[in-house]
């Protein structure tokens, strides 16, 4: 019985049927449960069946299968399963034997039972103690694999996190120069550098110019020469990540301790080089590090040239409507630089009115473009000498939608088509195209409205020699409530002073 309570199992193995019957008779009335066999192969069979068994107690000299063979292959199968050896001819030879074959006890026939009986509990106990020692092993192996994985796994996800940081910083940056800003800091940050250097290169004249440093004193405005240039163009050409221990050439390096650069190429076309140096301390760069440091450059290099073909598309757009506009004054010598004049005033309006700088972005664009709808009205309308019958009205009255539908076939620029589609509506309601009124009409159409009115009646047109500045001051005055926003109005009335010195012969 062991300590817990619970029967202990023994197995008894002896070619001698009255050993067996005693030993069995007396274990049982202890409390144990008792197997017994007569020879190895029988003993073997009864632990193959998967009887957990406390301890065996086996003969040597027995036919079929002998004491050591069984607890030889005893240990095979199970090392922790204590065997203990009885035998009537003790020798040495038989001792060392059994040794080797891992019993742990050596009994001398005839047996005693009481001795067998405390034999079988110390070794038990010795066998709780180890396999309690053994699991305790585990346990720790365990707690420190489990320990070393979760390590491992944080690593992963704060790499990760990192690799995700990284693809997102560059989705929010719309210059170029933002760019460049953003990959020397990104690359501090990530790294151990104590300086950081964006480079870009110049094929016609083969240098390397900084756009971004970390240190600005120290490197921004020289151009790189000398073995650093070169070993940099070198890395660049063979498009192959550096790293490098400075200390054997710190001159070379500027006397830093580590030193890492990573090549950006765009459509396989040197375009620059990211530069990273450790010059304090006993830190090192790692393979980590330009494994990031070259996952920036990536990541910069793909944003830059999509910056740029946006830049070059939104470059190009503007020039197309522009020439639209261009197109539409030259039709009309009367007209020539108004749209451009109106965004002028419109921003001057607008700054007085506390506008953001995206505002006032929008504004002149819009400025330009607000009269780009006119390209859809026929010249013997647009072009009439003499003021317009109503059909004709209702016709010019269609250029903002035009203008408007135009600019938004682009899909880009969704506040500057409402500005268009809306810059002739009234404050009061009664304007086009849709009669809206007050803060229907979008904050920025009604500043429009009121610099489109001021340079219409400042300028000549076909029909009309321009007004005085008195005059013109007057009406729009006067319309206050009415045709424009008050607050337009009182803004511009601070700023109509220099918007008339913009007029034609103003």
């Amino acid at each position: 019985m062991m300590d817990d309570g619970t029967q202990t199992t023994i197995l008894v193995v002896d070619d001698e049927e009255g050993i067996l019957e005693i030993t069995e008779e007396y274990f049982v009335r202890k409390g144990y449960e008792v197997f017994t066999a007569r020879n190895g192969k029988e003993a073997m069979a009864i632990i193959d069946t998967g009887i957990h068994i406390g301890c065996c107690f086996t003969d040597i000299n027995m036919p079929v299968m002998d004491g050591l063979e069984l607890a030889e292959r005893i240990r095979k199968k199970d090392a922790s399963l204590p065997v203990v050896v009885m035998t009537g001819f003790p020798s040495l030879e038989n001792s060392i034997e059994t040794l080797k074959n891992g019993v742990v006890d050596y009994l001398i026939k005839p047996v005693n039972l009481e001795q067998m009986e405390l034999a079988l509990r110390r070794i038990l106990r010795e066998r709780g103690l180890f396999v309690e020692n053994l699991l305790l092993r585990e346990e720790v192996k365990r707690q420190e694999r489990i320990k070393a994985l979760n390590e491992e796994l944080v690593a992963k996800v704060e790499e990760v996190n990192l690799l995700n940081k990284i693809m997102d910083d560059f989705s929010s940056f719309n210059s170029s120069h933002d760019i460049f800003n953003h990959v020397v800091a990104l690359s501090l940050e990530v790294s151990k550098a104590d300086e950081v250097s964006f480079y870009i290169y110049s094929e016609s004249g083969n240098i390397l110019f900084p756009m971004a440093c970390s240190n600005i004193e120290q490197r921004l405005g020289e151009n790189m020469e000398g073995p650093f240039k070169d070993l940099l163009l070198t890395t660049m050409v063979e498009d192959d990540p550096l790293l490098v221990s400075t200390t054997e050439h710190p001159g070379l390096f500027y006397g830093a301790r580590s030193f890492m650069a990573s090549p950006l190429k765009i459509r396989d076309k040197v375009f620059g080089i990211v530069t990273a140096s450790i010059s304090h301390g006993d830190a090192h760069f790692t393979e980590k590090d330009i494994f990031l440091l070259n996952f920036i450059s990536h990541k910069a290099a793909s944003a830059i040239e999509n910056t740029a073909l946006y830049e070059n598309i939104y470059d190009n757009l503007f020039a197309t409507l522009y020439a639209f506009v261009a197109a539409l004054e030259a039709r009309d010598p009367y007209t020539q630089q108004h749209s451009k004049r109106v965004a002028e005033v419109s921003v001057m309006i607008g700054r007085e009115l506390g506008c953001t700088d995206e505002e006032l972005d929008v504004l002149q664009f819009a400025g330009h473009l607000h009269d780009i709808g006119k390209i859809g009205i026929r010249d013997d309308i647009l072009l009439k000498p003499s003021r317009l019958n109503d059909e004709e009205y209702e016709k010019i009255k269609e250029h903002p939608v035009i203008g408007a539908d135009i600019v938004g076939q682009l899909g880009l620029w969704t506040k500057e088509q409402d500005i268009i589609r809306h810059h002739h509506e009234h404050y009061n309601g009664n304007g086009y195209p849709m009669g809206a009124r007050e803060n229907e009409i979008p904050r920025l159409a009604r500043i429009l409205s009121v610099a489109d009115a001021f340079d219409a009646m400042a300028s000549d047109r076909a029909y009309r020699r321009k007004m005085s500045k008195a005059k013109v001051i007057g009406i729009i005055r006067e319309e206050s409530g009415k045709q424009f926003d008050p607050e337009a109005v009182a803004a511009f009335l601070k700023i109509s002073d220099r918007a008339w010195e913009g007029c034609p012969g103003g």
